[in-house]
């Protein structure tokens, strides 16, 4: 399976969830995550998106760790497995965010 394809699953699950998933590019920034996840409530997310075994490069690790510090979640996706727990983790991150849970 190759990256495109584990993006394009990321992107389905997502959009079922009412969010949308919109390619993230930062000119004169490297190594930001590959989707910005925009959520009800005005809520986001970033994921960044590996080849199954696929792991992100120091540059995309300090990017991720920096936005994490700022409060915002960041995941790393690599196989159908991880979109399918990573939209369960987005989903009930909605519910808290709506206090349903």
């Amino acid at each position: 399976m190759q990256e495109r394809q584990i993006e394009r699953k990321m992107c389905q699950a997502v959009a079922k969830l009412g969010c949308a998933a919109l390619k993230f590019v930062s000119p004169g920034k490297s190594g930001v995550p590959d989707r910005i996840v925009l959520c009800p409530g005005g809520r986001t997310v970033f994921i960044e998106l590996k080849r199954p075994g696929g792991k992100p490069r120091p540059l995309q690790m300090h990017a991720i760790h920096r936005l994490r510090e700022l409060g915002f979640p960041c995941f790393v996706v690599s196989t159908t497995e991880e979109v399918e727990a990573c939209a369960r983790q987005i989903e009930h991150m909605m519910q808290e965010w709506e206090g349903k849970s």
